[in-house]
């Protein structure tokens, strides 16, 4: 059984250019703004996918083992989506692959034909990916992609005939705001084909306290999770970040439903970044934004799948009802 990856060339898609610029780019507008911000997507980089890893880990941090809980005792219903129909299970940030291995166990268990394709920007992810499921799972057959989500999703169609069924767990969606997410799931519907379908994890709206336990962990991996990003831009940029000179601050946003995430800047500074080739200004007690993980309502998500064209399939949720994952049917008039 094929285990393998590729790692596509940006350059075949028009609308790529070159990484690090782009990340320079992003750091320059953030770090203008009035109110300061640094885009969650940069969080994870090698070191920030293992402290991520690790906070799925903690005993504070609740949505892994609610999705672990759906996903092992809805498996079959999940399996049901395609009815013996061959298909590609494609996983949009596929990480470490932990949680996807309890439906690629069953699926196999089930003698369902289908191909593993996971999507990771991540060679690094990719590569320990790989290496697990020849190890642990030869027998499922794995095609990986290093590539932006879409332009995998675009390569795989003009090289496959078969259906999707896309993963996004965990509560990634939660890291877009309103607008923001509309905006993804409609360029995921535009990837796809009509009765494709889509898995997407929600965290729900609940008791305040959960959440900023949650997100505030009694060991402090989320803080240095955040903090590693300020490492980040010091080693890639050129940055000059010192990281006593900042903390971590995560609080619950009740206007907008929204936990928040801050590097808080603990006096006056200037921090130069040679890439930039500009210092930005910090005043003591001025935050830079790095985080949004929005929160939802039940018919919230029902609102989303129908302004970006989806069909609501199923919503499964954990025994507390802290989590949701929903799956979605693409729908295209006239296909």
């Amino acid at each position: 059984m094929s285990i393998t990856y590729k790692k596509l060339d940006p350059k075949d898609f028009e609308d790529s250019f070159d990484a690090n610029q782009a990340f320079a780019l992003d750091v320059l507008v953030g770090l203008s703004e009035t109110h300061k911000s640094l885009s969650s997507k940069y969080l994870y980089d090698s070191a920030g996918s293992e402290l991520f890893t690790a906070i799925t880990k903690s005993p504070d941090y609740y949505p892994t083992d609610c999705e672990r809980e759906i996903l092992v005792k809805y498996a079959d219903e999940i399996a049901q989506q395609f009815n013996g129909v061959a298909f590609n299970l494609v996983e949009l940030g596929a990480g470490i692959g932990e949680k996807t291995k309890i439906l690629l166990k069953r699926f196999t268990e089930l003698d369902l034909e289908f191909q593993y394709v996971p999507i990771d920007i991540s060679e690094g992810a990719m590569i320990e990916l790989v290496s697990d499921l020849k190890e642990t799972m030869p027998e499922v057959e794995t095609n990986g992609l290093v590539s932006e989500y879409f332009n995998g999703i675009k390569w795989l169609n003009n090289r496959n005939e078969r259906r999707n069924f896309v993963l996004f767990l965990g509560s990634s969606i939660g890291n877009f705001n309103h607008a923001g997410a509309r905006t993804f799931l409609r360029n995921v519907w535009n990837s796809l084909n009509h009765e494709d379908c889509l898995l997407t994890g929600f965290d729900l709206k609940k008791d305040i306290e959960a959440l900023l336990l949650a997100y505030n962990d009694v060991a402090g991996v989320t803080a240095q999770f955040n903090l590693n990003l300020l490492v980040r831009i010091n080693r890639e940029l050129g940055g000059t970040f010192d990281l006593n000179k900042f903390r971590h601050y995560g609080t619950y946003n009740v206007f907008n439903g929204a936990m928040e995430s801050f590097l808080v800047s603990m006096e006056d500074q200037d921090v130069y970044i040679e890439t930039i080739g500009r210092s930005f200004s910090f005043r003591e007690w001025e935050p830079i934004h790095t985080e949004y993980s929005y929160k939802y309502l039940e018919s919230e998500v029902k609102v989303l799948a129908a302004e970006t064209g989806f069909r609501v399939n199923k919503m499964l949720f954990d025994s507390r009802r802290f989590f949701t994952d929903s799956i979605w049917t693409v729908h295209k008039p006239g296909a």
